[in-house]
């Protein structure tokens, strides 16, 4: 197992709408009427998860969401989902306080589990509840770059939602390279947003976080949930389920081998980056 993040040091974002469709299977394509994007198939905007700051960040932003091992319900509400991802950790090139560069380090599978309500003004008012909110893999995947070609090109992701011993596909099966931005496009778009992205809609300004962190030397960025299966966008989390995300190399393994792998709860392959959290209420 290689774990390149053990830091509660770095802060960690997502980006919305990268797969053409999610938003509005999780019903939130109306939170971004008013974002203009520069394409049709554009992610709409990044997110904070996670801002280890002492001030200049909404409180509750400041608490560490993220645990391996379970998610823990959030209190007085009822729709729970798995936000199946792909989480790139970034070493991050400042010049005074622009950021210019964004090198990725590693990788690996990603639940940004979400709170489906209406009312929330931004998309992190869903997104970090508290402690146990959302999980990252302990085996992370080193990246060899960043471009058409690296080993992100030979990675899926794969999500299922174990319930009463039955597994269930939960989001479709989808290739990391299929992200509707990715690579260049992806971390020049990024760049853009975290030096400019405005406090509007239900996206925030995020380079007065980063700012607010010092400068961080890394970022972890969940690049975009997939879409869902339809018996994963019409289910939600209940407790004692275990939510899945696993991301692997398609040249080694088969769609149907990494089911046996979850129904086995066997992943020993290094090249294999899995998270299973069981749902507490």
């Amino acid at each position: 197992m290689t774990n390149f993040y053990n830091t509660t040091d770095i802060p960690c974002f997502g980006v919305a709408g990268n797969f053409t469709g999610h938003l509005e299977q999780a019903g939130e394509a109306v939170d971004f009427k008013d974002i203009k994007t520069a394409e049709v198939n554009a992610p709409k905007a990044i997110f904070p998860t996670y801002v280890p700051a002492k001030t200049g960040v909404p409180p509750f932003l400041t608490v560490y969401p993220f645990n391996s091992k379970k998610i823990i319900f959030p209190e007085g509400e009822e729709k729970l989902q798995i936000e199946p991802e792909c989480a790139v950790i970034f070493d991050a090139v400042w010049n005074g306080d622009t950021l210019t560069s964004l090198k990725p380090v590693c990788f690996g599978a990603s639940n940004d589990c979400s709170i489906r309500k209406q009312g929330a003004n931004k998309i992190s008012q869903k997104k970090n509840w508290g402690p146990c909110s959302k999980g990252f893999s302990n085996n992370q995947i080193a990246a060899d770059g960043f471009d058409k070609g690296c080993i992100f090109d030979n990675y899926r992701i794969a999500s299922f939602l174990i319930r009463n011993d039955k597994v269930y596909a939960y989001g479709e099966n989808s290739a990391i390279r299929d992200y509707s931005y990715i690579y260049k496009k992806l971390t020049d778009w990024m760049l853009e947003k975290f030096n400019g992205q405005k406090d509007e809609g239900p996206a925030e300004d995020i380079h007065s976080y980063l700012i607010a962190t010092g400068r961080p030397e890394q970022i972890m960025v969940s690049i975009g949930a997939t879409r869902y299966t339809e018996w994963g966008e019409t289910n939600f989390l209940q407790n004692n389920d275990k939510a899945v995300v696993v991301v692997y190399p398609e040249k080694k393994y088969t769609p149907d081998q990494i089911l046996k792998m979850v129904e086995a709860g066997d992943f020993m392959d290094n090249e294999v980056s899995a998270l299973i959290q069981t749902v507490v209420m």
